[in-house]
């Protein structure tokens, strides 16, 4: 039967500490009052002080305070322009003069004031950084950004590099609550059909929700679609595989789009079941693999120079 689901688009829900599935969840909850991620840090917040050096004038500083912290929100890292609250983790925003050059430096710092890592952004020519253009500042804030979720994705692997029971030592386990919505035999073959593609996977799928890690819930909608020729009219078919996890917040959704002659799955669905699974399993492993950022590095140990900064 010919392979109709060609076209698998992964989408981020809640662009987020998910959504944007590369995002990590460095102060996420698990639900059971303790913290998952970046488990030594106290509260669920990043505090974004003003900069401590004087390369911008206070209306500037203002400014670069703010636009950083709104690029983080921007990916869901629960940071605040404010200074530093006791026992909160804090991004340290600073410069280096290298000639006519001003370079923008990020230090995530722990709540006892050490530097955990150092990024540091594209230099700007020293007299545009003072001008502290409101567009310049806001580029460079969201290239730090970008950096700073860096620095937490290495520190989580770090994390979950030490403890025993993360992802990064075991494959997730994942509730598959089943398939609805599909005409024919489509509930029932798309299912088994799922189950059967993750075998030889890292992960497993399990019928219980007990100990699992992620949920797995699969919605199949037909709507009709042009008319076509005479006795040829088409429908969409539109499948979703939504990710969500223990604690029920949205990891993304994989969805599969088709344009199909009219009733055509309204029967068995045959190799198109599997041809559909078998997409779907590796967009969910991704999805996976990119929200629990089991497959980051660690970061790397600040040296004593960048301690002393």
């Amino acid at each position: 039967m010919k392979r109709i689901f060609s076209t698998l688009l992964p989408l981020s829900v809640t662009c987020l500490l998910t959504g944007c599935l590369s995002v990590p969840h460095p102060f996420a909850h698990n639900g059971q009052g303790a913290k998952g991620g970046m488990a030594t840090a106290p509260t669920s917040r990043l505090d974004i002080p003003l900069p401590a050096d004087r390369t911008l004038s206070p209306e500037g500083e203002k400014l670069w305070a703010a636009e950083v912290t709104q690029a983080l929100l921007d990916q869901s890292i629960p940071a605040m322009a404010q200074p530093v609250r006791r026992g909160d983790w804090w991004v340290k925003l600073h410069t280096e003069q290298r000639g006519d050059v001003v370079v923008p430096l990020y230090s995530l710092m722990t709540p006892q004031g050490a530097v955990r890592a150092t990024q540091e952004g594209p230099g700007i020519p020293a007299a545009t950084w003072a001008a502290a253009d409101p567009l310049v500042l806001r580029g460079a804030a969201q290239q730090g950004g970008g950096q700073i979720v860096s620095i937490l994705t290495g520190v989580m692997a770090e994390d979950m590099e030490e403890d025993p029971k993360s992802l990064k030592h075991r494959g997730a386990r994942i509730f598959f609550q089943g398939v609805s919505g599909a005409p024919g035999d489509g509930n029932i073959s798309l299912a088994r059909a799922f189950v059967v593609s993750f075998k030889g996977m890292k992960d497993s799928v399990q019928t219980s929700r007990t100990d699992a890690d992620f949920t797995v819930a699969t919605t199949v909608h037909l709507t009709d679609g042009p008319a076509g020729s005479r006795d040829h009219p088409q429908q969409n078919i539109r499948i979703d595989w939504r990710v969500t996890d223990k604690d029920n917040k949205e990891v993304g959704i994989a969805t599969q789009l088709h344009d199909i002659p009219a009733h055509s799955m309204d029967g068995m669905w045959g190799d198109i079941a599997m041809a559909a699974a078998e997409e779907a399993v590796g967009a969910v492993e991704e999805m996976i693999t990119r929200y629990s950022s089991r497959d980051a590095q660690p970061i790397p140990k600040p040296k004593a120079a960048e301690k002393s900064r």
